[in-house]
């Protein structure tokens, strides 16, 4: 079996009160199309653009399931999983690049 990237993302609008939860094989690429609001749906009515966790997974299932998992916890159990990850809940747009050379 080949193995790919895919990452589990969570994006949050600038006062970081509203969260999002996705799935892709490029987080540049998404992370691009949230700022420049070329999805439309509950990211863009929100303004959710700013990249605030991820996980990497080598298959699309793994990376699915993972998604749906988190989506069903409650915002204090999403809170803890991103102030482990990140606790300061820092915007990591500027950093996309190196996060993805990390996997290739």
């Amino acid at each position: 079996m080949k193995y790919h990237n895919y990452f589990v993302y969570i994006v949050a609008n600038f006062n970081r009160t509203v969260i999002y939860i996705g799935v892709t094989n490029s987080l540049t690429r998404r992370i691009t199309e949230h700022n420049m609001g070329l999805i439309d749906g509950f990211t863009k009515k929100y303004n959710c653009k700013f990249l605030i966790f991820y996980e990497h997974y080598p298959e699309i299932n793994m990376a699915i399931s993972r998604e749906k998992e988190i989506k069903k916890w409650n915002r204090k159990k999403k809170e803890a999983l991103i102030e482990k990850f990140n606790p300061e809940w820092k915007f990591l747009n500027e950093s996309l690049t190196s996060i993805e050379s990390m996997y290739r």
